[in-house]
């Protein structure tokens, strides 16, 4: 199991891999992705917005009415490289939705106040 400063550290290497337009390596991935989520959920909490990241996870977050059962009413997914770009300033909330790399349903799922988070 990795200790969070060693997820700190995947994600600085993930994100510089996606500087040079390479791929990061699956784990370093993984980390970089579950140490991001962690974040968001720890400075936005709440259970209004489910924030998936398949295959490597997913947070329910941001402050409002809390989603108990069935499909969340607001839910944001996207892939790995797509959410380290987002959550690091290297894309646009925007421009993400616009091209189809995040979606976004329901009223609450938003996420461009709280980015970039890291």
């Amino acid at each position: 199991m990795s200790v969070p400063r060693d997820k700190s550290q995947a994600l600085l290497t993930a994100l510089s891999c996606i500087d040079a337009d390479q791929e990061p390596e699956r784990t370093t991935l993984r980390d970089a992705v579950r140490f991001v989520l962690g974040v968001l959920s720890d400075r936005e909490p709440g259970r209004s917005v489910e924030v998936r990241v398949p295959p490597f996870g997913a947070v329910q977050c941001i402050a409002g009415p809390r989603h108990t059962r069935g499909t969340p009413p607001n839910v944001v997914e996207m892939d790995a490289i797509t959410f380290l770009k987002v959550t690091s300033g290297r894309l646009a909330w925007a421009d993400g939705v616009a091209d189809g790399r995040i979606t976004a349903s329901g009223n609450r799922a938003d996420l461009s106040p709280f980015i970039p988070i890291v």
